[in-house]
């Protein structure tokens, strides 16, 4: 009888543990992408400015996985969308996933959906493996950006990507190596984790 007592204990304070777990995670990946938002370098030629926030949403879909992953992302829309200026120049509104930007923002849950749905299936995945799949959810992120940024714009895709894709290609490779690199560093624990 008391070994039953005892093992109803633990399961209740590991499931807690593991809710505490997750809401921490989440409101952190929440608020890393905010602050990606802030880190920003205008371009005078484009209506996309360079951020730091795809570094943290491609963390977010391999450390948070994709069920927790996608919860940040669409945290941090609504938060902005219910009137926190929390996207890109401090902006927001509803509106702003309309905008020549939204499909970036949109683009954000399904990267990470799509990354953490991947390397979920793998917890001890090579550093090319996690890398790929990275620039899987980059190529997505960018596909529904580009998409959205010539549709809003009324220009022709070619166009579209010398404004939204072309001038981010470095910097993303950079952002998208440090982050498989610090993934690669806790895939285990955040397995266990998350």
């Amino acid at each position: 009888m008391n070994s039953q007592v005892l093992v109803k204990a633990l399961n209740r304070e590991f499931v807690v543990n593991k809710t505490m777990a997750a809401l921490i995670g989440v409101v952190s990946f929440v608020a890393l992408t905010v602050a990606g938002a802030y880190i920003r370098i205008p371009l005078p030629f484009s209506p996309v400015p360079i951020t730091l926030q795809t570094f943290f949403v491609v963390l977010a879909g391999a450390i948070l996985g994709r069920k927790l992953g996608c919860i940040s992302q669409l945290s941090y829309l609504a938060v902005g969308i219910f009137g926190l200026p929390v996207f890109t120049g401090g902006l927001y509104g509803f509106a702003r996933l309309f905008g020549p930007t939204g499909g970036y923002l949109t683009g954000f849950v399904l990267a990470v959906f799509v990354i953490g749905w991947i390397l979920g299936r793998d917890p001890e995945a090579s550093f090319v493996k996690i890398a790929s799949v990275m620039l899987l959810g980059l190529v997505i992120l960018f596909t529904t950006g580009t998409i959205q940024l010539a549709m809003v714009l009324h220009i022709p895709a070619q166009k579209a990507l010398m404004l939204g894709v072309l001038p981010f290609i470095p910097g993303d490779i950079i952002k998208l190596l440090a982050a498989a690199t610090i993934y690669q560093m806790v895939q285990r624990q955040a397995r266990q984790i998350f």
